[in-house]
């Protein structure tokens, strides 16, 4: 195939109306309404803005925001540059910002209001919604740009993991990547009509696919500046979406609003995507209830090796629900387990045009590529009998208990099969005779106790996997990017123990 494109932030079409609907913003000062005309004039002046100021073709500059129609104008118009976009997340520490901007050598950051004072000093910073010579209007230069070619492994952008591990490491992902991506997305599908709902954040690839994908199939994408149930709810209302794109625990919160679910209206929704984190068969049933009239998929993607890699079984098969898909034909995948490359389960190596270029500035990390070019994952699957796949969880997740490997979304899932629990999420403890054994923390939806969840453990799974204690929460706490966050909840755990031994 041809490619259409040859700079990621060219993604505009050209040969439309213009004046259509682009995004529709409800993350700036008011609700704004941005047409595919005005989106690609301000990425144009950005583009232009940047090369006045002497930025060379290379060079880092970073974007500290909530979701907002500048903060996608930004991103196009530093890639139509030629220079590299560094979406930045605003949540972490103001070290950690700091030694983001520090580690990929940005020259200049691109901020909202609330995140003007976790900039580092010394910083060229232009802000969003303000007035003023350090702002967003001030630094657009209005006028016609022809945006670079990129060469072929030339990067488009720099994507900062999470750093739950570690320091924060860039995944550097070129022009060519992401528009293979993009362009393979765009086969399957005619998204013309679609409104998708962004509220994932826009420095998560979850996020910043979908919309690069929304904007190059000519749909609209209703921006909400950062998820809560609420909004999220009212905003499919508000603004009629067609297609929703979340990460489980974002659909799990937005369930268990029952009155404001119950009260407004959600026909308009036609297709949920969910990916990057595990889907419970309790979750998909409570979704279909939700939602009866849309297709649901549970997906799975990587930021070093992008959104496509599964898809629909080539003999038509239908997708199990808690299954991510059959590989993509363009994809190549297998699963390892020690020296075994045909597994039936273990963990996920894959290969395809979207792999990364490697990290920014760490030579201390070894490379996650084998000798024969398959990326590593980390994330553990099995494979059932049609060559459906199943995401099972983290490798760096898995815990040994008396000699037995046990992954937590095993367990899990086990525990969500209970009609009183909403939510589970399980977490080591440490055990002086097995080394370590789980435990649970439980959203429940109905009366239940912990007895009763550890009997039902052991009815339904091998006794070495049931949850040795059990505590029922309200909410589980939630990472930077919207994934459940198995540290808080290990730190949790530990506190707990401790009121336990001080009542003995």
């Amino acid at each position: 195939m041809t490619s259409t494109f040859t700079n990621l932030g060219d993604l505009i079409p050209r040969d439309r109306d213009p004046e259509k609907l682009a995004i529709i913003d409800l993350g700036g000062e008011s609700e704004r309404r941005v047409t595919f005309a005005e989106l690609d004039r301000v990425a144009m002046a950005v583009a232009r803005g940047l090369l006045a100021r002497g930025f060379a073709r290379g060079e880092r500059i970073a974007i500290l925001s909530t979701n907002r129609s500048e903060y996608l104008a930004a991103y196009y118009g530093i890639m139509r540059a030629g220079l590299v976009a560094v979406p930045v997340n605003y949540r972490f520490p103001a070290a950690t910002i700091a030694f983001i901007l520090r580690d990929c050598g940005a020259k200049l950051v691109f901020c909202d209001p609330a995140r003007r004072g976790q900039c580092p000093p010394g910083l060229l910073v232009v802000t969003f919604g303000t007035e003023g010579a350090e702002s967003f209007a001030a630094f657009l230069d209005a006028g016609p740009f022809d945006s670079v070619i990129a060469a072929p492994d030339e990067p488009a952008m720099f994507l900062y993991t999470s750093g739950s591990t570690g320091a924060p490491k860039g995944v550097v992902l070129s022009h060519r990547s992401h528009i293979w991506v993009v362009e393979t997305r765009l086969e399957a599908q005619d998204i013309a009509s679609q409104r998708f709902l962004v509220a994932a954040p826009l420095y998560h690839m979850n996020a910043l696919a979908v919309s690069a994908f929304a904007c190059a199939g000519y749909a609209t994408i209703v921006l909400l500046p950062q998820f809560t149930a609420v909004a999220y709810i009212e905003a499919i209302a508000r603004c009629r979406t067609t297609f929703l794109t979340a990460v489980p625990p974002m659909i799990a919160m937005m369930l268990r609003e029952h009155d404001l679910m119950a009260r407004t209206d959600l026909s308009s929704v036609q297709f949920v995507r969910m990916g990057s984190a595990p889907v419970s068969q309790s979750l998909m049933q409570a979704l279909h209830r939700a939602l009866p009239q849309a297709k649901v998929t549970n997906a799975y993607g990587t930021t070093e090796a992008g959104p496509v890699v599964f898809g629909p079984h080539p003999r038509g098969l239908p997708q199990p629900e808690t299954s991510v898909g059959y590989p993509h034909p363009k994809v190549a995948v297998r699963l390892v387990d020690g020296g075994n490359r045909t597994a039936a389960q273990g963990e996920l190596e894959m290969k395809c045009p979207a792999m990364m270029l490697g990290y920014h500035n760490r030579p201390d990390l070894p490379v996650p590529i084998t000798a024969d070019g398959f990326y590593r994952t980390g994330d553990v699957f099995r494979r059932d009998a049609d060559g459906f796949h199943y995401f099972l969880g983290r490798t760096d997740d898995m815990f040994v208990s008396g000699g037995e490997n046990i992954y937590p979304g095993d367990v899990e899932r086990m525990l969500e099969r209970h009609p009183a629990v909403a939510q589970a999420s399980v977490v080591p403890i440490e055990d002086d005779i097995k080394g370590t054994k789980p435990v649970a923390f439980i959203i429940a939806k109905g009366a239940v106790d912990a007895d009763e969840i550890k009997r039902f453990a052991l009815a339904n799974a091998p006794a070495y996997q049931h949850p040795r204690f059990v505590w029922f929460v309200d909410r589980l706490p939630l990472s930077t990017t919207n994934k459940i966050d198995r540290a808080a909840l290990m730190r949790m755990a530990e506190e707990h123990l401790k009121e336990t031994e001080a009542v003995r």
